[in-house]
């Protein structure tokens, strides 16, 4: 799925010693992802909401390769390693219109490297290549300080407060709304890169 640098927008070289790649989910992926869905501590202090159906992916996957036409799924991965994934959901504006809600979760060995803002990066390249959208939008926690680092560093805006949005631990959690619009992406650089066609990630 990817070439290099400038010349798509799914692989990218930064702070980590191999370039930073987003791909579909194949099978061999399936049980990755799934730890996210069963270990607290892989999942991380903002993700975690409790246990959830550990097969929910598996099902998806087998049905259009976790990439559909409102929402999706790309691993995150460095050479052979695979550090976790990228995500986007359909968000309807209007009857008309809809923009992206994107987010990213890595594996412990995946943080603190500067992957979360070269993925994130390449996600919304990706999707304002291959969608209509104008908008792509990102939320997290008032608390999670880096990933606010990591959208900011990724191209995003901060655009204010929502109050007692997300439920996590026993109480409700204020967010912070992020968004970056398509006219804010440099001009002179290519936006296009290969398409993954749903189904197309399976082994």
């Amino acid at each position: 799925m990817c070439t290099s640098n400038e010349e798509s927008s799914t692989r990218m070289t930064g702070v980590t010693d191999d370039p930073v790649i987003l791909r579909p989910v194949v099978e061999d992926d399936l049980s990755v992802l799934e730890r996210f869905l069963t270990d607290p501590e892989v999942t991380g202090p903002f993700q975690w909401m409790g246990w959830s159906d550990p097969g929910r992916w598996r099902r998806r996957w087998a049905q259009d390769g976790l990439l559909s036409d409102d929402g999706g799924q790309l691993m995150v991965v460095t050479g052979t390693d695979r550090l976790g994934f990228v995500a986007w959901r359909k968000v309807m504006a209007s009857r008309s219109s809809y923009c992206w809600n994107i987010g990213v979760q890595l594996l412990p060995e995946g943080r603190g490297r500067g992957v979360g803002t070269q993925a994130q990066r390449l996600l919304v390249r990706y999707l304002f290549a291959h969608t209509l959208v104008v908008r792509v939008e990102a939320d997290t926690e008032t608390e999670n300080i880096a990933e606010q680092r990591a959208l900011e560093k990724s191209g995003f805006a901060r655009e204010g407060v929502l109050r007692s949005t997300v439920f996590r631990g026993g109480k409700w959690r204020d967010v912070v709304r992020y968004s970056v619009l398509r006219d804010d992406i440099a001009s002179d650089k290519p936006l296009d890169s290969p398409v993954p066609e749903a189904g197309t990630g399976r082994a």
